[in-house]
């Protein structure tokens, strides 16, 4: 009986051992993958993922350097004026956040979950741009879809690309039904270039077209730009 009351004790000390080591490890181990999940990018940093990002803040205007994968003054400046541009805090620092409003995802899983509702969204914004907007020039139907989003991210519209198309009588595509009409190719690539930072309005919320426009409240908003038929304003 004693032989086997032993026994139990032994085992049992061993058990409680190696919960102890587990539980002292996973707090050690813990803090070193949030870092790793943390990584950022920041001034001096250099890789292919500054060169993508150059590339991208170059396609959008707001970079005029080499494509050269090193992280410098030129290249911080034209990070915190995208970032000032899409409502992320203006620091330099390109995190997740940041990387994700660049359209650029790390790791195969975050790119099927990202890419899923990321679809969703261009087609949306797609349709109505290309209901809105159909036959305007380009930078303008860029622009439709920049104040959807610019909408997103001020307080007083719905927060999500959704809700902004599809409050009640917001857009005159999604009462006249022109939302539906066939799909040009322009539309998708305007949404894409909206959805990755490009926005031509100028931080627009309202845009109108005056020879349709029956609203004399419209008038009212202050002028950013006009880019083809449409009047973009604050």
């Amino acid at each position: 009986m004693i032989k086997k009351f032993l026994n139990y004790k032994r085992e049992l000390v061993y058990v409680l051992v190696i919960i102890f080591t587990y539980v002292t490890t996973s707090l050690y181990v813990a803090p070193y993958n949030n870092a790793v999940n943390a990584i950022t990018y920041y001034y001096g940093s250099t890789g292919s993922t500054i060169s993508q990002i150059q590339s991208k803040l170059k396609a959008w205007y707001y970079y005029d350097g080499s494509i050269d994968g090193v992280y410098g003054y030129r290249t911080f400046i034209a990070v915190k004026k995208f970032q000032a541009k899409n409502g992320l805090k203006v620091d330099g620092v390109i995190g997740d956040s940041t990387l994700r409003a660049l359209g650029i995802y790390r790791g195969t899983a975050a790119s099927a979950n990202s890419n899923s509702s990321s679809n969703q969204d261009v087609t949306l914004l797609a349709r109505l741009i290309n209901g809105e907007a159909r036959g305007e020039p380009y930078e303008g139907q860029v622009a439709v879809g920049a104040v959807i989003l610019n909408r997103t991210r001020d307080p007083r519209f719905p927060s999500t690309i959704a809700g902004v198309i599809y409050q009640p009588g917001a857009f005159t595509a999604i009462v006249d039904g022109q939302v539906h009409a066939n799909m040009e190719q322009n539309s998708i690539r305007a949404a894409r270039d909206a959805l990755n930072g490009w926005d031509p309005s100028g931080g627009a919320v309202y845009y109108f077209n005056p020879s349709t426009a029956t609203s004399a409240w419209i008038w009212s908003r202050p002028l950013i730009k006009v880019i083809g038929s449409h009047r973009f304003c604050r």
